[in-house]
């Protein structure tokens, strides 16, 4: 029962799309805007060298019983527009996280800032889950304050390549899909918004305990590899030691903070029919740790 629900999901998704009931369009694409980097010139290996492939400035990490496989930027910038084309592995995948991010957690252990992109691996009857979050000054260390808004996607995302994108600067973050803006961030205060220098990440590694419902399902290595695929990675960002001289990257077509009403419709559409989880909405949280709630 729960394979025909997935099949009918997927195929109400790909109906939504040729008879133009995908989201309304934004009527502005940032990443038409960025020049695709290779590789080598904007990334490095950072862990599990032998699970990572690239080829053809397609870059391939794959997870088994021996590791999973990571990268970084060269260089940290202090704002920006980080993205990057990804193709999911299809069947079962619970337990497993594909993931682009901007982290100082190596310059700040115990104590870092992170803005994450993660698709949450799932079993072989559901689609995957694309979670969005946000850690600030440890928040993600220790006693965890996520700040976790989920979606499932309007298409199917182990079918093609679709870009996926976070937007940060002084004022917001905003995530985007396919230039579809699907959350938007605002600084509210500086104690719940990161401020300090990231790098950018990437990696496909084993999130048993928590990632599919709660830890529920279990990666199983009977399926290995898990593969994430990478290409037209995107950066334009002001490098942490920019001192000024660099103006921080804009999500809106007049060049200013926030989005136009174009935007905004856009993701109010993915909001009300693809997001199921948000946590300022969720009772069971204690909101005095989140004051922007």
């Amino acid at each position: 029962m729960g394979l025909l629900f997935y099949i009918i999901f997927l195929c109400i998704s790909y109906l939504r799309n040729i008879n133009g009931q995908g989201p309304p369009s934004p009527g502005y694409s940032p990443s038409s805007r960025i020049g695709s980097v290779g590789f080598n010139q904007g990334f490095k290996n950072l862990w599990g060298p032998q699970h990572q492939r690239l080829d053809q400035e397609t870059l391939t990490l794959w997870l088994d019983r021996s590791s999973g496989s990571g990268f970084k930027s060269l260089n940290p910038y202090s704002s920006g527009y980080f993205g990057a084309a990804i193709k999911l592995q299809p069947g079962y995948t619970a337990g497993v996280i594909t993931s682009l991010y901007l982290s100082n957690n190596e310059e700040h252990p115990g104590n870092h800032d992170e803005i994450d992109i993660e698709f949450l691996g799932t079993t072989s009857d559901k689609p995957y889950v694309l979670q969005t979050n946000v850690y600030i000054r440890g928040s993600g260390d220790g006693n965890i304050i996520g700040r976790e808004m989920r979606f499932h996607l309007w298409f199917d995302p182990t079918q093609d390549f679709h870009n996926y994108a976070i937007l940060w600067n002084p004022t917001e973050i905003i995530y985007f899909v396919d230039d579809v803006p699907i959350r938007r961030y605002p600084r509210k205060s500086d104690a719940t918004f990161p401020l300090r220098p990231m790098w950018v990440y990437g990696s496909i590694w084993d999130a048993s305990s928590w990632a599919t419902e709660n830890g529920k399902y279990k990666a199983d290595y009977s399926y290995q590899p898990f593969v994430g695929k990478y290409n037209n990675f995107k950066i334009r960002g002001c490098r942490s030691n920019a001192h000024g001289l660099c103006r921080p990257a804009s999500g809106s077509p007049s060049g200013s903070y926030g989005l136009s009403n174009q935007q905004n419709a856009a993701m109010s559409w993915v909001q009300n029919k693809y997001k199921f989880y948000d946590y300022c909405q969720d009772r069971q949280r204690d909101h005095r740790l989140t004051p922007e709630c």
